[in-house]
């Protein structure tokens, strides 16, 4: 089945396949009401925003945040409380008939992502395909073994790893395709993108879609 793949800003992803799924919808402009899922790594409010929520999720979609959050989707009453599913770090499940892996993001020696708040990367099967959202995070230990076949790694520095770090991490991870994230607005230039697709192997496929 054809894939479509969007990023609209920052880490604002989508994903259409046989599904469709978003990961942290941002700076959403209509009220689309086409997501199967919205999946949330972590609070910062350009990655959890309610408003952008209630634009884009069915009415019988699925939300899932980390287990920390858990108590902050009390505005977003569209959504049925068996319908928002809370998630943690090293789980794998099947929420209705998608399966789920969650890992860390967290950061080292910076105090933007902290590890112990529990927030999230996602690993997720789709149609017989892996796709890896990071969230924000460095180039942590946990995350080094993953295996995907799509990559969405933050390259912007300052509040997660920088592009040199992220494609180290993909020359790890070694995803058919790797998309870069969260860079050319609030953090790095829009420039990091062709830096980074530099620094990756011929056999690793890039695409830029911010």
């Amino acid at each position: 089945m054809p894939v479509n793949i969007a990023v609209n800003v920052q880490s604002s992803i989508r994903i259409c396949g046989s599904k469709t799924l978003y990961f942290d919808p941002w700076q959403i402009e209509d009220e689309r009401f086409d997501a199967d899922y919205v999946f949330i790594t972590h609070e910062h409010y350009d990655h959890f925003s309610p408003d952008d929520i209630r634009k884009v999720l069915k009415p019988d979609g699925y939300l899932v945040i980390p287990e920390s959050m858990s108590n902050m989707t009390g505005d977003i009453t569209t959504i049925p409380g068996n319908h928002i599913i809370s998630v943690r770090v090293g789980e794998k499940r099947e929420i209705a008939r998608l399966m789920v892996e969650v890992y860390p993001a967290y950061n080292q020696g910076k105090p933007f992502h902290i590890r112990r708040s529990g927030w999230v990367g996602y690993l997720v099967t789709m149609d017989a395909a892996k796709y890896y959202i990071a969230g924000d995070t460095d180039e942590i230990p946990e995350i080094k073994d993953i295996k995907c076949d799509a990559a969405f790694l933050p390259i912007g520095g300052t509040y997660t790893m920088d592009a040199t770090a992220a494609a180290h991490l993909a020359r790890c991870i070694h995803p058919k395709v790797v998309i870069p994230t969260h860079y050319g607005s609030i953090v790095g230039s829009p420039v990091d993108g062709d830096f980074f697709q530099g620094l990756l192997p011929r056999d690793i496929r890039c695409e830029l879609l911010l």
